[in-house]
């Protein structure tokens, strides 16, 4: 269950694709203290999307999880990824080749912990997702190593 609310009004708005109506819509960011995430959050939740922190392999709850649904921002409940391109990469966490939508999500270059990687984010709030790396499978050949933390399941109806 994705944490709404909380938008800044009179911020410029951003597109954001929804995966169940397959539209995009103009919405505003969403922007807490960091307080304010503190309280929203589990303590899993807050260090991991909040301060990029990681969980330990193999330990996320939607690792190894097969049911169908919509993987959202546990933040903001921006739609992220669709069961359909998940994937089992035998790193411990849920595995992805592709977003709902490049809309949906921003990346960055992470230089933390010695290594260079691309960091995946919440377009809309800005939560650590995990990382993109370019080992997965075809079509698209990305893997995106998400954080169960970071992620809640939408089922389908």
């Amino acid at each position: 269950m994705g944490i709404d609310g909380m938008e800044m009004k009179g911020k410029e708005t951003i597109s954001i694709y929804n995966a169940r109506t397959g539209k995009v819509k103009e919405v505003n960011p969403v922007v807490r203290t960091d307080a304010e995430w503190r309280a929203l959050l589990t303590t899993e939740q807050y260090e991991v999307a909040r301060k990029q922190g990681t969980e330990y392999a193999f330990t996320g709850k939607y690792h190894a999880w097969k049911e169908d649904g919509t993987y959202t921002c546990t933040c903001c409940g921006t739609d992220l990824f669709e069961s359909v391109t998940k994937f089992d990469s035998g790193t411990g966490w849920p595995g992805f080749n592709a977003p709902v939508s490049g809309l949906n999500i921003r990346t960055h270059m992470d230089i933390s912990g010695g290594m260079v990687r691309t960091e995946v984010l919440c377009a809309r709030c800005g939560a650590h997702l995990g990382h993109v790396f370019d080992d997965g499978p075809p079509p698209t050949g990305k893997r995106y190593c998400m954080n169960s933390a970071a992620l809640d399941l939408y089922k389908m109806p």
